[in-house]
């Protein structure tokens, strides 16, 4: 959302996000590193090219905000821009356009700066590091989202972010373990660790630590630190020392959301995804043995290039017999320039039909989950004075107003609306 705030006198930009977790972390840095640098208030818009969806909306917000404010300079960057900066830089409302790395840096803001700020991210040297910057909190947010990991070495045939965010590289468990302090010393109750490929930590430092490591480490350096969520993870590269976390760690929350896109094995061939149908099998019922409360999310594509009804119905088996409870379906969009968007396609019609049955797939399987919950107590963070979600990221409607940031422990009574009904009790 936008921000109006003032911090120290110098007035903070305004910036619209879209896109993943990674994008509202780094929209928090650049309100830092962006304000007080010209005397107006820009208007900066963080973009996604995760789907021309996604790249629409930018578009769209883009000429609103013209329209909304025709004196204020428009700065848009993101992984659309990155992408295809020429695109965005010939679009009349738009007075600036900054890449990924140069979105984070200070000099990109002033008045002088330029006009057209893209580095090649594939191949400057200065894009094999992480930005080190400290943020105090995000605003309007319950919950933190601390940088753990940016960039993507892997080719999924579908997908055009490693060109917008570059190779991958990790962030030291050190600077990690800082941000995570300064946030908890900050009010914060709830981390989520991010990034573009978060199960790919540590490939980059030395003694090639994995994540596993990197949480272990992180719950004993921040022992006041309350609850720990993971983002997207690829359930073929989660290595031991995690799954043991899971079952072990009260602290790590009970809710995984797996980077999936679908439940056929010649599907995720064609995507070149590192893991198959029983790899997702094995490490669900691994993670349940060790934690029999876990739910799972997952990202999913429907209509995939090439994707027949039988294949379609392997991907909605696999939401019914793992109990998928939080699903995240796109139907498949064509990127420009992925060996995906060569290979023959499936209607548009039909993707956006096979989409609406795996979401409501999905809300069945919630709906079982949510129904399950009463009866028992859930810890609760308040995400506004009589609503937040509890340890498995179930969405709760709390009886009286808590104050927003806190935990509470809830009685579930009920279900309505698709959320939990809770009573605080402490």
């Amino acid at each position: 959302m936008p921000d109006a705030r003032e911090a120290g006198g110098n007035t903070v930009p305004e910036v619209i996000t879209f896109g993943c977790r990674l994008n509202t972390y780094e929209s928090e840095v650049i309100r830092e590193v962006a304000a007080g640098r010209r005397a107006d208030r820009p208007i900066i818009v963080n973009t996604c090219a995760v789907t021309a969806e996604a790249e629409r909306q930018a578009r769209q917000a883009i000429r609103r905000a013209r329209r909304r404010r025709p004196e204020a300079e428009i700065v848009v960057t993101g992984c659309a821009v990155q992408i295809d900066p020429d695109r965005f830089a010939a679009m009349p409302e738009v007075d600036r356009v900054l890449g990924n790395r140069e979105k984070l840096l200070p000099a990109s803001y002033v008045p002088d700066a330029g006009t057209h700020l893209v580095s090649d991210i594939m191949t400057v040297p200065e894009v094999r590091e992480t930005a080190g910057h400290l943020v105090d909190g995000l605003s309007g947010r319950a919950r933190a989202f601390v940088q753990v990991q940016q960039g993507c070495d892997h080719r999924c045939t579908f997908c055009v972010i490693p060109f917008g965010r570059g190779p991958s590289r990790s962030v030291p468990m050190g600077e990690v373990a800082r941000q995570v302090q300064r946030l908890v010393d900050n009010g914060y109750r709830e981390v989520v660790l991010t990034g573009v490929d978060i199960t790919a930590y540590g490939d980059d430092l030395p003694g090639r630590p994995r994540l596993g490591q990197l949480v272990r480490r992180l719950l004993k350096a921040v022992p006041d630190l309350p609850r720990l969520r993971l983002t997207s993870l690829d359930p073929v590269e989660v290595d031991d020392e995690l799954l043991r976390l899971i079952g072990d760690e009260p602290r790590l929350m009970p809710h995984l959301h797996l980077s999936l896109q679908a439940g056929d094995d010649m599907v995720l061939k064609r995507m070149r995804r590192r893991h198959l149908r029983r790899d997702v099998e094995a490490f669900c019922a691994a993670a349940r043995r060790r934690r029999p409360d876990v739910v799972f999310g997952a990202d999913l594509i429907a209509g995939f290039p090439t994707e027949t009804e039988a294949m379609f119905r392997n991907t909605l088996d696999l939401v019914d017999r793992l109990d998928l409870t939080y699903l995240h379906v796109f139907p498949y969009s064509e990127r420009p320039g992925t060996p995906a968007a060569r290979m023959p396609q499936v209607g548009k019609a039909e993707r956006r039909a096979r989409a609406r049955t795996l979401r409501q797939a999905g809300d069945k399987a919630l709906e079982r989950f949510l129904e399950g919950r009463v009866g028992t107590a859930a810890s609760v963070l308040a995400e506004a004075p009589q609503s937040g979600r509890s340890e498995h990221f179930a969405p709760v409607a709390l009886d009286r107003a808590v104050t927003p940031g806190a935990v509470v422990t809830a009685r579930i009574d009920g279900v309505a609306d698709g959320r939990l009904v809770g009573t605080v009790t402490s």
